[in-house]
Order: C-alpha cells, then structure tokens, then sequence
C-alpha cells in the first residue's frame, strides 16, 4: 500500500500534461496524489464513484443488512480469499438476500496480473446495471477499497464508457481517496494503449483536460 497522510485533505495534484495519447504511471499517481506525493486513506466505507457502481471495503461487504438498505443487488469481491489480505465470502454467503455474488482472487502486489480479470469483471458489472430493467447496484470491494476494487472499476470505465485513463481515474477519486499500486497502474496504461489502438477512447475534450490540471 502507498504511503498516506489520512489526516491532509488532498489539495490539487502537480501538473499533469493531458493532450499526449501516451498515459503515464506517473500522470496516473499525480492524479491520485498531492503534490508531496503523499496519498490520503479512505475517509468512508464506501462511495457511489459512479452512477450506481459502489466502490467500498470489506465491512460493508460482508453487511448484509447494510447492503439490502443501499439496495445493493450484485457483490463483487476483488479480494476473494482466506488470508489476511483477502475476504473470505462467496456465493453461499449471500444466500437468500437476493445478492448476485462474482469473486475474484486477485492480490494486492504490482506484479499481481489484475488485467486476466478485466473482462470478467466488466461483464458482471455490466449484467449488475442492466438488472430490473437498468435499476441495478452493484458493490465492487476489497479488503480497504483503496487498491484491487477501484482498479476493477476504472478498467470497466475505461472499457464500456470509453474513458481514456486519466479521466476514469480522476472520476472515481473525485468520489473516494483510492490508491492502486503502480503495478495496477501499468496495467491501465497498457489497456488505454490497448483501447486507444482499437478507437475505442473517446479523445480527451478540452474542458475535461482543464478540469484534470486544475484538479
């Protein structure tokens, strides 16, 4: 996990240069962090970083009264596993609450491959909106809700909205202090190159490239 300062609101990150097709580790932490490269924890369990996609920690996850209330209708688990790191919930555990559950065993290490899970993830995500004619929830975790869950979700920004990297990172850290590590970074840039080769970005506008440098 990155280094944090939880107690400092985070001012606006240094400079970060927009018009380049090419994404940057490096722009990617500016956007996350301040300008001392410090990175703030979560200040709440969960947070709604996109219209009905919730990003949150373990102890929602495992609220069951907590997520019926939130009308919660589909889990993912980005942290499924019995270790320390991991969450240790599976289908069975949301039995009879009407909760639809997908797991993925992902660790939070750089050199963990978080991008075999992508597409699974982004289906699931997608399945979970479209439920009760588009009225579903759905509620991505892992263990803090800082690393594995918030990189499952901006990949899916990036893959079904089209949102070049900066602008899916930026989304979701507009609503919730997050901080993958670089490894999952690197990811993302592969995939917006990946995406951007295939004209599956939308272009960067110029309002929103105004908006991440004075973010």
């Amino acid at each position: 996990m990155k280094k944090s300062s939880p107690a400092k609101q985070l001012p606006p990150p240094a400079e970060v240069t927009v018009p380049d097709n090419e994404v940057t580790v490096q722009q990617l932490n500016e956007l996350l962090a301040n300008s001392s490269g410090f990175y703030s924890l979560p200040t709440q369990h969960f947070n709604e970083v996109f219209p009905r996609i919730y990003v949150g920690n373990a102890f929602v996850g495992q609220n069951l009264m907590r997520l019926q209330k939130l009308g919660v209708t589909h889990i993912l688990n980005a942290a499924e596993g019995n270790s320390f790191m991991h969450v240790n919930t599976n289908a069975e555990f949301y039995a009879g609450s009407g909760i639809a559950y997908h797991g993925i065993q992902a660790n939070d290490k750089p050199q963990f491959n978080i991008s075999n899970y992508f597409e699974e993830a982004a289906d699931f995500i997608d399945k979970a909106l479209a439920h009760n004619n588009g009225k579903g929830k759905v509620y991505v975790h892992c263990r803090e809700g800082y690393s594995r869950s918030p990189t499952i979700v901006i990949a899916y920004l990036m893959m079904r909205h089209k949102l070049d990297a900066r602008v899916a990172v930026a989304t979701v850290r507009m609503k919730r202090e997050i901080g993958p590590n670089d490894g999952f970074l690197r990811q993302l840039c592969q995939l917006n190159e990946k995406l951007a080769k295939e004209g599956k970005l939308k272009g960067v506008m110029p309002v929103m490239a105004a908006k991440l440098k004075a973010k």
